[in-house]
Protein backbone atom coordinates (compact mmCIF):
# COMPACT_ATOMS: atom_id res chain seq x y z
CA UNK A 1 0.00 0.00 0.00
CA UNK A 2 1.46 3.84 -1.07
CA UNK A 3 2.68 5.19 2.47
CA UNK A 4 4.14 8.49 0.88
CA UNK A 5 0.49 10.02 -0.96
CA UNK A 6 -1.65 12.00 1.65
CA UNK A 7 -4.44 9.82 3.58
CA UNK A 8 -7.25 9.27 2.31
CA UNK A 9 -10.84 9.25 4.21
CA UNK A 10 -13.92 8.03 2.45
CA UNK A 11 -17.40 9.93 3.68
CA UNK A 12 -19.58 7.20 3.33
CA UNK A 13 -20.77 4.12 5.61
CA UNK A 14 -21.74 2.67 2.19
CA UNK A 15 -20.78 -1.43 1.60
CA UNK A 16 -21.11 -1.21 -1.70
CA UNK A 17 -18.96 2.42 -1.92
CA UNK A 18 -16.33 0.86 0.37
CA UNK A 19 -15.84 -2.36 -2.25
CA UNK A 20 -15.74 -0.28 -5.32
CA UNK A 21 -12.78 1.66 -3.64
CA UNK A 22 -11.00 -1.53 -2.50
CA UNK A 23 -10.56 -1.97 -5.92
CA UNK A 24 -8.11 0.92 -6.62
CA UNK A 25 -6.04 -0.50 -3.59
CA UNK A 26 -5.75 2.47 -1.62
CA UNK A 27 -5.35 2.40 2.32
CA UNK A 28 -8.36 4.75 3.63
CA UNK A 29 -10.26 5.43 6.70
CA UNK A 30 -13.97 5.37 6.82
CA UNK A 31 -16.03 8.52 8.61
CA UNK A 32 -19.74 8.62 6.89
CA UNK A 33 -20.70 12.64 7.03
CA UNK A 34 -24.10 11.61 8.19
CA UNK A 35 -25.87 15.20 7.01
CA UNK A 36 -29.41 16.19 6.63
CA UNK A 37 -30.15 14.68 3.10
CA UNK A 38 -33.26 15.65 2.19
CA UNK A 39 -34.42 17.44 -1.40
CA UNK A 40 -34.71 21.30 -1.04
CA UNK A 41 -37.71 21.96 -2.73
CA UNK A 42 -36.49 23.84 -5.62
CA UNK A 43 -33.58 21.68 -6.29
CA UNK A 44 -33.30 19.57 -9.66
CA UNK A 45 -32.30 16.22 -9.53
CA UNK A 46 -28.92 16.97 -10.53
CA UNK A 47 -28.45 19.83 -8.22
CA UNK A 48 -29.44 18.16 -5.20
CA UNK A 49 -27.02 15.17 -5.98
CA UNK A 50 -24.12 17.76 -6.21
CA UNK A 51 -24.87 19.77 -3.21
CA UNK A 52 -25.17 16.34 -1.39
CA UNK A 53 -22.07 15.31 -2.42
CA UNK A 54 -19.80 18.69 -1.39
CA UNK A 55 -21.70 18.40 1.62
CA UNK A 56 -20.59 15.06 2.66
CA UNK A 57 -16.98 15.83 1.50
CA UNK A 58 -16.93 19.17 3.18
CA UNK A 59 -18.38 17.75 6.29
CA UNK A 60 -15.80 14.91 6.72
CA UNK A 61 -12.57 17.52 5.39
CA UNK A 62 -13.51 19.45 8.48
CA UNK A 63 -13.09 16.85 11.11
CA UNK A 64 -9.52 15.74 9.04
CA UNK A 65 -7.27 18.38 8.38
CA UNK A 66 -4.80 17.46 5.58
CA UNK A 67 -6.38 14.54 4.47
CA UNK A 68 -7.99 13.99 1.42
CA UNK A 69 -11.88 13.10 1.91
CA UNK A 70 -13.83 11.50 -0.79
CA UNK A 71 -17.68 12.11 -0.96
CA UNK A 72 -20.28 10.81 -3.36
CA UNK A 73 -23.88 10.54 -3.72
CA UNK A 74 -26.84 9.29 -6.02
CA UNK A 75 -30.26 9.75 -6.26
CA UNK A 76 -32.75 7.92 -8.43
CA UNK A 77 -35.45 10.04 -10.59
CA UNK A 78 -37.94 9.44 -13.47
CA UNK A 79 -41.09 12.06 -14.74
CA UNK A 80 -43.12 11.31 -11.25
CA UNK A 81 -40.20 12.98 -9.51
CA UNK A 82 -37.12 11.78 -7.21
CA UNK A 83 -37.59 8.41 -5.37
CA UNK A 84 -36.09 7.83 -1.95
CA UNK A 85 -35.02 4.62 0.13
CA UNK A 86 -38.32 3.01 0.42
CA UNK A 87 -37.86 1.87 4.40
CA UNK A 88 -39.83 -1.36 4.28
CA UNK A 89 -41.43 -4.05 1.26
CA UNK A 90 -44.76 -1.82 0.32
CA UNK A 91 -43.05 0.93 -0.38
CA UNK A 92 -40.66 -0.95 -2.33
CA UNK A 93 -43.01 -2.61 -4.22
CA UNK A 94 -45.02 0.22 -4.95
CA UNK A 95 -41.89 2.23 -6.41
CA UNK A 96 -41.40 -0.73 -8.50
CA UNK A 97 -44.43 -0.77 -9.90
CA UNK A 98 -43.86 2.93 -10.43
CA UNK A 99 -41.20 2.85 -12.35
CA UNK A 100 -41.99 -0.56 -14.15
CA UNK A 101 -40.97 0.25 -18.24
CA UNK A 102 -40.43 3.78 -17.71
CA UNK A 103 -37.04 5.42 -18.27
CA UNK A 104 -35.71 6.53 -15.08
CA UNK A 105 -32.22 8.21 -14.37
CA UNK A 106 -29.33 8.18 -11.58
CA UNK A 107 -27.84 11.27 -10.91
CA UNK A 108 -24.22 10.41 -9.64
CA UNK A 109 -22.30 13.27 -7.84
CA UNK A 110 -18.59 13.41 -6.54
CA UNK A 111 -16.25 16.03 -4.58
CA UNK A 112 -12.71 15.07 -3.64
CA UNK A 113 -11.21 17.85 -1.04
CA UNK A 114 -7.46 17.72 -1.31
CA UNK A 115 -5.01 18.08 1.68
CA UNK A 116 -4.24 21.69 0.63
CA UNK A 117 -7.96 22.65 0.71
CA UNK A 118 -8.43 22.02 -3.05
CA UNK A 119 -12.04 21.15 -4.03
CA UNK A 120 -12.82 19.06 -7.25
CA UNK A 121 -16.30 17.88 -7.98
CA UNK A 122 -17.52 15.59 -11.31
CA UNK A 123 -21.29 14.61 -11.70
CA UNK A 124 -23.21 12.40 -14.80
CA UNK A 125 -26.51 11.38 -15.31
CA UNK A 126 -27.22 7.25 -15.83
CA UNK A 127 -30.18 6.27 -17.89
CA UNK A 128 -31.72 3.17 -17.28
CA UNK A 129 -35.05 1.45 -19.25
CA UNK A 130 -36.69 -0.21 -17.17
CA UNK A 131 -38.57 -3.33 -17.85
CA UNK A 132 -42.40 -4.21 -17.84
CA UNK A 133 -42.51 -6.63 -15.05
CA UNK A 134 -45.05 -8.70 -13.27
CA UNK A 135 -46.67 -8.27 -9.74
CA UNK A 136 -44.50 -11.84 -8.88
CA UNK A 137 -41.32 -10.12 -10.24
CA UNK A 138 -41.66 -7.57 -8.19
CA UNK A 139 -42.58 -9.29 -5.10
CA UNK A 140 -40.00 -12.14 -5.51
CA UNK A 141 -37.14 -9.34 -6.18
CA UNK A 142 -38.20 -7.73 -3.10
CA UNK A 143 -38.29 -10.55 -1.32
CA UNK A 144 -35.14 -11.52 -2.48
CA UNK A 145 -33.23 -8.23 -2.07
CA UNK A 146 -34.69 -6.54 0.34
CA UNK A 147 -33.55 -2.93 -1.40
CA UNK A 148 -34.87 -0.62 1.74
CA UNK A 149 -31.82 1.26 1.97
CA UNK A 150 -31.87 2.01 -1.98
CA UNK A 151 -32.88 5.02 -3.84
CA UNK A 152 -36.47 3.23 -5.80
CA UNK A 153 -35.54 0.14 -4.87
CA UNK A 154 -33.02 0.18 -7.29
CA UNK A 155 -29.79 -2.40 -5.60
CA UNK A 156 -28.36 -2.18 -8.82
CA UNK A 157 -25.29 -4.14 -7.37
CA UNK A 158 -27.40 -7.03 -6.69
CA UNK A 159 -30.50 -8.67 -8.57
CA UNK A 160 -31.37 -4.69 -9.74
CA UNK A 161 -29.39 -5.04 -13.03
CA UNK A 162 -32.49 -7.41 -14.05
CA UNK A 163 -35.16 -5.42 -13.61
CA UNK A 164 -33.96 -3.22 -16.58
CA UNK A 165 -33.05 -3.22 -20.40
CA UNK A 166 -30.29 -1.22 -20.34
CA UNK A 167 -28.15 1.59 -19.10
CA UNK A 168 -26.32 4.28 -20.66
CA UNK A 169 -22.99 5.29 -18.60
CA UNK A 170 -19.37 6.54 -19.87
CA UNK A 171 -18.47 4.87 -16.27
CA UNK A 172 -19.86 1.15 -15.60
CA UNK A 173 -19.35 1.69 -11.58
CA UNK A 174 -21.27 5.37 -12.12
CA UNK A 175 -24.72 3.30 -11.34
CA UNK A 176 -23.48 1.66 -7.98
CA UNK A 177 -22.44 5.02 -6.61
CA UNK A 178 -19.11 5.51 -6.85
CA UNK A 179 -17.87 6.17 -10.21
CA UNK A 180 -14.45 4.62 -10.25
CA UNK A 181 -12.98 6.46 -13.44
CA UNK A 182 -13.63 9.76 -12.30
CA UNK A 183 -12.35 8.67 -8.50
CA UNK A 184 -9.32 7.48 -9.52
CA UNK A 185 -8.83 10.95 -11.94
CA UNK A 186 -9.43 13.16 -9.26
CA UNK A 187 -7.92 11.64 -6.77
CA UNK A 188 -4.84 11.51 -9.39
CA UNK A 189 -4.93 15.48 -9.38
CA UNK A 190 -4.65 15.50 -5.63
CA UNK A 191 -1.37 13.07 -5.12
CA UNK A 192 -3.36 9.71 -4.67
CA UNK A 193 -2.68 7.52 -7.49
CA UNK A 194 -3.12 4.02 -7.41
CA UNK A 195 -0.39 2.89 -9.38
CA UNK A 196 2.31 4.88 -7.77
CA UNK A 197 5.30 3.20 -5.88
CA UNK A 198 4.53 2.51 -2.52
Amino acid sequence: MPHTQPSLVLASGSVTRRALLDRLRLSYRIDPADVDETILAEETPGEACLRLAKLKADTVAERHPGATVLGSDQLLAWEGGILGKPGDAATARRQLAEIAGQTIRFYVALRVVGPNGQRLDWQETVEAQMRRLTGHEIARYVEIEQPFDCAGSMRSEGLGVSLVERMDSRDPTAILGLPLIATARLLREVGIDPLAAT
